[in-house]
């Protein structure tokens, strides 16, 4: 932990935004982290190493960190979550709470900006890639399961 002062009601202030209600029961499992697509892109980013230092009362060093605005709120972490910790809804609300606090900068809009267009090249490709998937579609398991008992059937019957 840093020098900074500690501030022992941060994790309550959070905790009570819409979506934070299960942030203190988050035993830092990490698969909110394994399964955040921004970190595949950058590993300074982490879902867990940010809940624990809200957990903290790491106030000044979560707000004014530029990596609070890298999330996407994709919920892709929540997905996965077993203390149904709502990660993105938590990010709303530190975001409101580092602007309402001064902590955003025109600096920060500018990475801002460049993070939102390269996730959204990153979206429109992985679009294309289920649209490919969809044009050329494998057959479903139950069928393939079907016609593989259906030849068992046939084979056992010659």
């Amino acid at each position: 932990m840093s020098e900074q002062a500690s501030d022992p009601n941060f994790k309550y202030e959070v905790a009570a935004q819409p979506g934070g209600e299960n942030l203190q029961v988050c035993f830092s499992c990490g698969t909110c982290t394994a399964g955040c697509p921004v970190t595949e892109a950058d590993e300074r980013y982490s879902p867990r190493r940010i809940i624990r230092k809200i957990l903290l009362g790491q106030r000044r060093e979560v707000l004014s960190d530029p990596l609070l605005w890298y999330c996407e709120t994709c919920y892709a972490c929540s997905v996965y979550c077993p203390q149904n910790v709502k990660f993105g809804d938590v990010m709303r609300a530190l975001r409101a709470m580092a602007v309402a606090e001064g902590y955003f900068s025109p600096e920060l809009m500018q990475r801002i900006r460049e993070v939102d267009r390269l996730a959204h090249a990153m979206r429109l490709k992985l679009v294309q890639e289920a649209i490919d998937r969809a044009e050329d579609p494998a057959p479903a398991p139950l069928e393939r399961a079907a016609a593989e008992i259906e030849q068992m059937i046939k084979d056992k019957a010659l």
